[in-house]
Protein backbone atom coordinates (compact mmCIF):
# COMPACT_ATOMS: atom_id res chain seq x y z
CA UNK A 1 0.00 0.00 0.00
CA UNK A 2 2.99 2.43 0.95
CA UNK A 3 4.39 1.23 -2.43
CA UNK A 4 1.25 2.73 -3.89
CA UNK A 5 0.76 6.15 -2.40
CA UNK A 6 4.48 6.59 -2.55
CA UNK A 7 4.12 6.62 -6.83
CA UNK A 8 1.08 8.18 -6.80
CA UNK A 9 2.67 11.26 -4.36
CA UNK A 10 5.13 11.20 -7.19
CA UNK A 11 3.15 11.39 -9.98
CA UNK A 12 1.33 14.10 -8.29
CA UNK A 13 4.94 15.97 -7.88
CA UNK A 14 5.73 15.70 -11.56
CA UNK A 15 2.83 16.58 -12.77
CA UNK A 16 2.78 19.72 -10.51
CA UNK A 17 6.03 20.49 -11.18
CA UNK A 18 5.87 20.25 -15.20
CA UNK A 19 2.45 22.33 -14.85
CA UNK A 20 4.07 25.33 -13.17
CA UNK A 21 7.13 25.04 -16.28
CA UNK A 22 4.31 24.99 -19.26
CA UNK A 23 5.46 21.04 -19.73
CA UNK A 24 2.14 19.57 -19.94
CA UNK A 25 0.03 20.21 -22.89
CA UNK A 26 -3.27 21.85 -22.12
CA UNK A 27 -6.42 21.76 -24.38
CA UNK A 28 -6.10 24.11 -27.42
CA UNK A 29 -7.79 27.27 -27.70
CA UNK A 30 -7.43 30.66 -29.15
CA UNK A 31 -5.61 32.11 -25.99
CA UNK A 32 -2.91 29.17 -26.22
CA UNK A 33 -1.86 30.06 -29.46
CA UNK A 34 -1.80 33.44 -28.86
CA UNK A 35 0.37 32.92 -26.11
CA UNK A 36 4.34 33.95 -26.65
CA UNK A 37 6.55 30.37 -27.80
CA UNK A 38 8.98 29.35 -25.36
CA UNK A 39 12.19 30.48 -25.45
CA UNK A 40 15.33 27.38 -25.56
CA UNK A 41 16.54 28.50 -22.11
CA UNK A 42 12.90 27.65 -20.75
CA UNK A 43 12.50 24.66 -22.50
CA UNK A 44 16.16 23.69 -21.23
CA UNK A 45 15.08 24.82 -17.35
CA UNK A 46 11.84 23.05 -17.89
CA UNK A 47 13.45 19.64 -18.86
CA UNK A 48 15.64 19.97 -15.81
CA UNK A 49 13.29 20.41 -13.26
CA UNK A 50 11.26 17.46 -14.99
CA UNK A 51 14.08 15.24 -14.64
CA UNK A 52 14.44 16.27 -11.15
CA UNK A 53 11.17 15.30 -10.12
CA UNK A 54 11.14 12.11 -11.73
CA UNK A 55 14.25 11.14 -9.99
CA UNK A 56 13.07 12.26 -6.80
CA UNK A 57 10.05 9.84 -7.36
CA UNK A 58 12.10 6.98 -8.04
CA UNK A 59 13.92 7.89 -4.70
CA UNK A 60 10.77 7.90 -2.79
CA UNK A 61 9.61 4.64 -4.30
CA UNK A 62 12.67 2.88 -3.82
CA UNK A 63 13.15 4.40 0.33
CA UNK A 64 9.32 3.08 0.58
CA UNK A 65 10.29 0.08 -0.88
CA UNK A 66 12.98 -0.15 1.56
CA UNK A 67 10.79 0.58 4.59
CA UNK A 68 8.33 -1.86 3.22
CA UNK A 69 10.54 -5.04 3.40
CA UNK A 70 11.18 -4.63 7.26
CA UNK A 71 8.60 -6.69 8.80
CA UNK A 72 7.92 -4.60 11.84
CA UNK A 73 8.72 -1.21 9.96
CA UNK A 74 6.50 -0.15 7.00
CA UNK A 75 3.30 -2.33 7.65
CA UNK A 76 2.15 -0.96 10.49
CA UNK A 77 -1.72 -0.85 9.00
CA UNK A 78 -1.07 -5.07 8.33
CA UNK A 79 0.63 -5.70 12.16
CA UNK A 80 -2.21 -3.79 13.67
CA UNK A 81 -5.29 -5.82 11.26
CA UNK A 82 -3.29 -9.05 12.38
CA UNK A 83 -3.32 -7.78 16.08
CA UNK A 84 -6.95 -7.30 16.29
CA UNK A 85 -7.39 -10.67 14.79
CA UNK A 86 -5.24 -11.96 17.69
CA UNK A 87 -4.70 -15.89 16.37
CA UNK A 88 -3.02 -17.61 13.76
CA UNK A 89 -2.65 -21.37 12.84
CA UNK A 90 0.55 -22.70 11.19
CA UNK A 91 0.42 -26.04 9.13
CA UNK A 92 4.17 -26.77 9.07
CA UNK A 93 6.00 -29.21 6.98
CA UNK A 94 9.97 -28.03 7.95
CA UNK A 95 10.85 -29.96 11.25
CA UNK A 96 8.97 -29.70 14.43
CA UNK A 97 12.07 -27.84 16.30
CA UNK A 98 12.31 -24.83 13.23
CA UNK A 99 8.28 -24.94 13.29
CA UNK A 100 8.21 -24.81 16.90
CA UNK A 101 10.80 -21.80 17.11
CA UNK A 102 9.30 -19.85 14.13
CA UNK A 103 5.80 -20.00 15.50
CA UNK A 104 6.83 -18.45 19.08
CA UNK A 105 9.15 -15.76 17.73
CA UNK A 106 6.03 -15.03 15.79
CA UNK A 107 4.02 -14.53 18.86
CA UNK A 108 6.75 -12.50 20.76
CA UNK A 109 7.16 -10.11 17.88
CA UNK A 110 3.53 -9.40 17.38
CA UNK A 111 2.02 -10.68 20.17
CA UNK A 112 -0.42 -12.51 18.20
CA UNK A 113 -1.46 -16.34 19.63
CA UNK A 114 0.07 -18.55 17.13
CA UNK A 115 -0.68 -22.26 17.07
CA UNK A 116 0.70 -25.01 14.91
CA UNK A 117 0.74 -28.87 14.01
CA UNK A 118 3.54 -30.36 11.81
CA UNK A 119 2.45 -32.49 8.93
CA UNK A 120 4.31 -34.21 5.81
CA UNK A 121 3.66 -31.66 2.43
CA UNK A 122 1.50 -34.09 1.07
CA UNK A 123 -0.59 -34.45 4.31
CA UNK A 124 -1.05 -30.85 4.28
CA UNK A 125 -2.37 -31.31 0.55
CA UNK A 126 -4.74 -34.25 1.78
CA UNK A 127 -6.17 -32.17 4.58
CA UNK A 128 -6.68 -28.54 2.90
CA UNK A 129 -8.25 -30.59 -0.22
CA UNK A 130 -10.51 -32.62 2.27
CA UNK A 131 -11.74 -29.40 3.77
CA UNK A 132 -12.72 -27.59 0.42
CA UNK A 133 -12.20 -23.67 1.10
CA UNK A 134 -12.63 -24.38 4.97
CA UNK A 135 -9.34 -24.55 5.84
CA UNK A 136 -8.89 -25.42 9.70
CA UNK A 137 -5.55 -23.50 9.19
CA UNK A 138 -4.36 -19.80 8.49
CA UNK A 139 -0.57 -20.71 6.66
CA UNK A 140 1.66 -23.61 4.91
CA UNK A 141 5.31 -23.15 6.32
CA UNK A 142 8.13 -25.05 4.89
CA UNK A 143 8.52 -28.53 3.22
CA UNK A 144 8.94 -28.75 -0.77
CA UNK A 145 6.85 -26.73 -3.81
CA UNK A 146 5.63 -29.92 -5.69
CA UNK A 147 2.73 -30.62 -3.07
CA UNK A 148 2.38 -26.44 -3.24
CA UNK A 149 1.55 -26.63 -6.95
CA UNK A 150 -1.21 -28.96 -6.64
CA UNK A 151 -2.79 -26.70 -3.77
CA UNK A 152 -2.29 -23.83 -6.83
CA UNK A 153 -3.73 -25.86 -9.70
CA UNK A 154 -6.74 -26.70 -7.51
CA UNK A 155 -7.57 -23.28 -6.37
CA UNK A 156 -6.59 -23.89 -2.55
CA UNK A 157 -4.07 -21.06 -1.83
CA UNK A 158 -4.63 -17.15 -1.76
CA UNK A 159 -2.35 -14.95 -3.88
CA UNK A 160 -0.90 -12.42 -2.20
CA UNK A 161 1.37 -9.50 -3.21
CA UNK A 162 4.19 -9.61 -0.40
CA UNK A 163 6.38 -6.50 -0.05
CA UNK A 164 9.10 -8.74 1.89
CA UNK A 165 9.50 -10.68 -1.93
CA UNK A 166 12.18 -7.85 -2.74
CA UNK A 167 14.42 -9.64 -0.89
CA UNK A 168 14.31 -13.35 -2.99
CA UNK A 169 17.02 -14.00 -4.78
CA UNK A 170 15.53 -14.63 -7.92
CA UNK A 171 11.88 -14.98 -9.33
CA UNK A 172 12.35 -18.95 -9.81
CA UNK A 173 11.77 -18.65 -6.02
CA UNK A 174 7.96 -17.45 -5.94
CA UNK A 175 5.15 -18.94 -7.45
CA UNK A 176 3.97 -16.77 -10.84
CA UNK A 177 0.33 -15.84 -9.13
CA UNK A 178 1.91 -15.11 -5.81
CA UNK A 179 0.61 -18.09 -4.28
CA UNK A 180 3.86 -19.16 -2.42
CA UNK A 181 7.15 -17.62 -1.93
CA UNK A 182 10.77 -19.76 -1.51
CA UNK A 183 12.26 -19.07 1.71
CA UNK A 184 14.83 -21.85 1.82
CA UNK A 185 16.26 -24.34 -0.85
CA UNK A 186 17.68 -27.84 -0.39
CA UNK A 187 19.08 -30.25 -2.56
CA UNK A 188 18.65 -33.87 -2.95
CA UNK A 189 20.88 -36.64 -2.80
CA UNK A 190 22.09 -40.05 -0.79
CA UNK A 191 23.01 -40.16 3.05
CA UNK A 192 25.23 -43.34 3.16
CA UNK A 193 25.88 -45.39 6.53
CA UNK A 194 29.79 -45.51 5.54
CA UNK A 195 30.88 -47.84 8.74
CA UNK A 196 28.18 -50.89 7.21
CA UNK A 197 29.23 -49.98 3.57
CA UNK A 198 32.51 -50.98 4.72
CA UNK A 199 31.54 -54.00 6.84
CA UNK A 200 29.59 -55.23 4.35
CA UNK A 201 32.37 -54.39 1.57
CA UNK A 202 30.35 -51.97 -0.68
CA UNK A 203 31.02 -49.11 -2.54
CA UNK A 204 28.82 -46.14 -2.05
CA UNK A 205 26.75 -45.11 -5.10
CA UNK A 206 27.53 -42.12 -6.91
CA UNK A 207 24.49 -42.07 -9.34
CA UNK A 208 20.90 -42.65 -9.60
CA UNK A 209 21.65 -45.69 -11.76
CA UNK A 210 24.55 -47.46 -8.87
CA UNK A 211 21.07 -47.71 -6.54
CA UNK A 212 19.73 -50.58 -8.48
CA UNK A 213 22.25 -52.70 -8.31
CA UNK A 214 21.72 -55.45 -6.89
CA UNK A 215 24.10 -55.42 -3.96
CA UNK A 216 22.05 -52.92 -2.40
CA UNK A 217 19.15 -54.89 -2.08
CA UNK A 218 17.39 -54.19 1.09
CA UNK A 219 19.53 -51.30 2.07
CA UNK A 220 17.69 -48.50 0.97
CA UNK A 221 14.96 -45.99 2.08
CA UNK A 222 12.87 -43.40 0.48
CA UNK A 223 9.82 -41.79 1.50
CA UNK A 224 6.69 -42.28 0.05
CA UNK A 225 5.21 -39.96 -2.38
CA UNK A 226 1.51 -40.47 -0.53
CA UNK A 227 2.60 -38.54 2.40
CA UNK A 228 5.65 -36.83 1.52
CA UNK A 229 7.02 -34.28 -0.72
CA UNK A 230 10.27 -35.33 -1.10
CA UNK A 231 9.22 -38.68 -2.81
CA UNK A 232 7.09 -36.67 -5.45
CA UNK A 233 10.26 -34.72 -6.22
CA UNK A 234 12.33 -38.17 -6.62
CA UNK A 235 9.52 -38.97 -9.21
CA UNK A 236 9.59 -35.98 -11.12
CA UNK A 237 13.31 -35.42 -11.24
CA UNK A 238 13.67 -39.15 -12.64
CA UNK A 239 11.29 -38.66 -15.09
CA UNK A 240 12.92 -34.97 -16.15
CA UNK A 241 16.04 -36.81 -16.13
CA UNK A 242 15.41 -40.22 -17.98
CA UNK A 243 11.60 -39.37 -19.54
CA UNK A 244 8.60 -40.72 -18.40
CA UNK A 245 8.31 -44.95 -19.77
CA UNK A 246 12.29 -44.88 -18.51
CA UNK A 247 11.46 -43.28 -14.97
CA UNK A 248 8.87 -45.68 -14.29
CA UNK A 249 11.14 -48.76 -15.34
CA UNK A 250 14.03 -47.26 -12.73
CA UNK A 251 11.29 -47.61 -9.94
CA UNK A 252 10.33 -50.95 -10.53
CA UNK A 253 14.01 -51.62 -10.47
CA UNK A 254 14.73 -49.60 -7.39
CA UNK A 255 11.72 -50.96 -5.71
CA UNK A 256 13.81 -54.28 -5.43
CA UNK A 257 16.42 -52.61 -3.39
CA UNK A 258 13.88 -50.70 -0.64
CA UNK A 259 13.30 -51.81 2.69
CA UNK A 260 10.51 -49.27 3.62
CA UNK A 261 9.12 -45.90 2.44
CA UNK A 262 8.88 -43.72 4.98
CA UNK A 263 5.74 -41.33 6.07
CA UNK A 264 8.05 -38.12 5.98
CA UNK A 265 10.98 -37.08 3.94
CA UNK A 266 13.17 -36.50 6.76
CA UNK A 267 12.48 -40.31 7.51
CA UNK A 268 15.66 -42.12 5.81
CA UNK A 269 18.16 -39.86 7.19
CA UNK A 270 17.02 -40.55 10.81
CA UNK A 271 17.71 -44.22 9.90
CA UNK A 272 20.74 -43.88 8.56
CA UNK A 273 23.11 -43.30 11.47
CA UNK A 274 21.93 -45.92 14.12
CA UNK A 275 22.21 -48.05 10.97
CA UNK A 276 18.42 -48.98 10.53
CA UNK A 277 19.31 -48.55 6.93
CA UNK A 278 22.32 -48.48 4.97
CA UNK A 279 21.10 -45.67 2.06
CA UNK A 280 18.89 -42.96 2.40
CA UNK A 281 17.41 -41.11 -0.26
CA UNK A 282 16.44 -37.70 0.83
CA UNK A 283 17.38 -33.80 1.24
CA UNK A 284 20.93 -33.31 2.39
CA UNK A 285 20.52 -31.02 4.75
CA UNK A 286 18.55 -33.18 6.60
CA UNK A 287 21.94 -35.10 7.05
CA UNK A 288 23.90 -32.85 7.81
CA UNK A 289 21.38 -32.55 11.35
CA UNK A 290 22.23 -36.17 11.48
CA UNK A 291 26.00 -35.12 11.89
CA UNK A 292 26.18 -32.83 13.81
CA UNK A 293 23.56 -34.90 16.41
CA UNK A 294 26.88 -37.25 16.39
CA UNK A 295 26.39 -39.77 14.04
CA UNK A 296 29.66 -39.10 11.78
CA UNK A 297 29.43 -42.23 10.10
CA UNK A 298 27.14 -40.78 8.00
CA UNK A 299 28.47 -39.55 4.67
CA UNK A 300 26.64 -37.23 2.17
CA UNK A 301 27.03 -37.93 -1.60
CA UNK A 302 25.83 -35.55 -4.75
CA UNK A 303 24.72 -37.63 -7.81
CA UNK A 304 27.20 -37.44 -9.98
CA UNK A 305 24.84 -37.62 -13.21
CA UNK A 306 22.66 -34.63 -12.07
CA UNK A 307 19.83 -33.73 -9.59
CA UNK A 308 16.92 -31.49 -8.55
CA UNK A 309 16.49 -29.11 -5.42
CA UNK A 310 13.76 -28.63 -3.48
CA UNK A 311 12.44 -24.53 -3.00
CA UNK A 312 11.20 -24.59 0.52
CA UNK A 313 8.12 -22.16 0.87
CA UNK A 314 5.44 -20.58 2.38
CA UNK A 315 1.94 -19.71 1.28
CA UNK A 316 -1.35 -18.50 2.51
CA UNK A 317 -4.83 -20.99 2.53
CA UNK A 318 -7.79 -19.49 0.76
CA UNK A 319 -10.76 -18.75 2.80
CA UNK A 320 -8.57 -18.71 6.15
CA UNK A 321 -10.02 -17.73 9.43
CA UNK A 322 -7.45 -15.03 9.62
CA UNK A 323 -6.34 -13.42 6.67
CA UNK A 324 -4.48 -10.27 8.20
CA UNK A 325 -2.20 -12.60 10.56
CA UNK A 326 -1.42 -14.70 7.42
CA UNK A 327 -0.46 -12.07 5.33
CA UNK A 328 1.71 -10.87 8.06
CA UNK A 329 2.96 -14.32 8.72
CA UNK A 330 4.32 -14.38 5.16
CA UNK A 331 6.15 -10.80 5.50
CA UNK A 332 8.29 -12.61 8.45
CA UNK A 333 8.90 -15.53 7.05
CA UNK A 334 10.35 -13.50 4.19
CA UNK A 335 12.95 -11.64 6.78
CA UNK A 336 15.98 -11.87 8.56
CA UNK A 337 13.25 -12.64 11.82
CA UNK A 338 12.72 -15.84 10.84
CA UNK A 339 14.83 -17.46 8.40
CA UNK A 340 17.89 -16.25 10.31
CA UNK A 341 16.75 -18.77 13.03
CA UNK A 342 16.97 -21.67 11.16
CA UNK A 343 20.19 -22.95 11.79
CA UNK A 344 19.84 -22.64 15.58
CA UNK A 345 17.21 -25.07 15.16
CA UNK A 346 18.49 -27.74 13.38
CA UNK A 347 17.38 -26.79 9.79
CA UNK A 348 20.41 -26.22 7.32
CA UNK A 349 19.23 -25.40 4.20
CA UNK A 350 20.35 -22.46 1.60
CA UNK A 351 18.21 -19.60 2.55
CA UNK A 352 16.60 -17.78 -0.93
CA UNK A 353 16.74 -14.20 0.34
CA UNK A 354 19.26 -11.57 -0.30
CA UNK A 355 19.50 -10.26 3.07
CA UNK A 356 19.21 -13.66 5.33
CA UNK A 357 22.52 -14.95 7.05
CA UNK A 358 23.30 -18.39 5.41
CA UNK A 359 24.09 -21.20 7.76
CA UNK A 360 27.79 -21.99 7.35
CA UNK A 361 26.67 -25.47 8.01
CA UNK A 362 25.42 -25.86 4.49
CA UNK A 363 28.86 -25.22 2.80
CA UNK A 364 30.87 -26.65 5.35
CA UNK A 365 29.88 -30.26 4.27
CA UNK A 366 30.75 -29.68 0.29
CA UNK A 367 26.97 -29.46 -0.91
CA UNK A 368 27.39 -28.41 -4.50
CA UNK A 369 24.15 -26.65 -5.52
CA UNK A 370 25.57 -26.30 -9.06
CA UNK A 371 25.31 -29.93 -9.95
CA UNK A 372 21.43 -29.64 -10.75
CA UNK A 373 18.87 -30.27 -13.08
CA UNK A 374 17.03 -27.37 -14.71
CA UNK A 375 13.55 -28.39 -12.73
CA UNK A 376 10.44 -27.96 -14.75
CA UNK A 377 8.45 -26.86 -12.28
CA UNK A 378 5.80 -25.93 -14.58
CA UNK A 379 5.30 -29.45 -15.50
CA UNK A 380 5.77 -30.99 -12.27
CA UNK A 381 2.80 -28.95 -10.88
CA UNK A 382 0.60 -29.55 -14.30
CA UNK A 383 0.97 -33.69 -13.98
CA UNK A 384 2.81 -34.45 -10.76
CA UNK A 385 -0.75 -36.20 -9.61
CA UNK A 386 -0.31 -38.39 -12.31
CA UNK A 387 2.78 -39.32 -12.19
CA UNK A 388 2.25 -40.66 -8.58
CA UNK A 389 -0.49 -42.53 -9.67
CA UNK A 390 1.65 -44.28 -12.80
CA UNK A 391 4.16 -44.34 -9.94
CA UNK A 392 2.47 -46.97 -7.90
CA UNK A 393 0.86 -48.75 -10.98
CA UNK A 394 4.49 -49.38 -11.92
CA UNK A 395 5.29 -51.14 -8.60
CA UNK A 396 1.77 -52.57 -8.64
CA UNK A 397 2.54 -53.15 -4.32
CA UNK A 398 1.15 -49.19 -2.62
CA UNK A 399 -0.45 -51.61 0.04
CA UNK A 400 2.74 -53.44 0.93
CA UNK A 401 3.53 -53.14 4.63
CA UNK A 402 6.73 -51.06 3.64
CA UNK A 403 4.78 -47.93 2.85
CA UNK A 404 3.42 -48.23 6.85
CA UNK A 405 5.76 -46.40 8.36
CA UNK A 406 6.69 -44.39 11.11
Amino acid sequence: MKKKLALLLACSMVMGLTACGGKTEAPTTAATTAAPATTAAETKAEAAETKAAETKAEETKAADGAEAAKPDGGLDALIEAAKAEGELTVYGSCEEEYLSAACKNFETLYGIKTKYQRLSTSEVYTKISEEAGKPSADVWFGGTTDPYNEAVADGLLEPYEAANAVNLIGDQYKDTTNCWYGIYKGILGFMVNQEELDRLGLEAPKTWDDLIKEEYKGLIMLSNPNTAGTAKLVINTMIQMKGHDEAMEYFKKLDQNIAQYTKSGSGPSKMVGPGECVIGIGFLHDGIYQILQGYDNIKLIVPEDGTSFEVGATAIFKGCTHPNAAKLWIEYALSPECVDHAKENGSYQFLVLKNATQPEEATQFGLDMNNTIDYDFEDAKNNIAKYVEDFFNALGNSNDDRFKTE
